[in-house]
């Protein structure tokens, strides 16, 4: 009896492993993807802060640098998809910018105002199982012009 029992069991180590090895995959690749995912929002934050900052360095009293005064929503939207590095995409970097003033100023690039720019990504798992489709994530950043 014993005999039978024993030969009952000589493939079930096999099918565990399979199982095992299948659940490890699964959560392996969730941890890479929500590492990915978290990699890249922080850039997209990044991104968001140097787009602030390259609009307020070149508001209406810039006479240093070069593209001022007036820096255009379009020149700060390929400034920022410059930046792209590592597994983004350049095309799929999206910014918008908005300037408010105080007081209901004319200019919207004088000291005293403020440039706001939110910066989308589409970001696509990689995870092999499970379609999740696509993320959007997006930041957004707000300074004050100085000069």
């Amino acid at each position: 009896m014993k005999r039978s029992v024993r030969h009952a069991q000589r493939g079930s180590s096999l099918v565990e492993t399979s199982i095992v090895m299948v659940v490890l995959l699964l959560v392996l690749f969730g941890i890479i993807d929500f590492g990915r995912l978290m990699y890249t929002y922080a850039f997209v934050a990044q991104l968001a802060r140097q787009g602030a900052r390259y609009a307020i360095v070149r508001g209406s009293q810039c006479s240093v640098l070069s593209n001022c005064p007036n820096v255009t929503s379009a020149q700060i939207q390929t400034y920022v998809q410059s930046l792209s590095e590592g597994a983004t995409t350049a095309s799929a970097i999206s910014s918008t910018t908005t300037w408010t003033c105080p007081n209901n100023q004319s200019a919207s690039e004088n000291p005293g105002c403020t440039a706001n720019v939110s910066v989308s990504y589409t970001f696509n798992p990689i995870f092999p199982y499970i379609k999740i489709g696509s993320l959007n994530l997006t930041s957004t950043s707000q300074m004050v012009i100085s000069q």
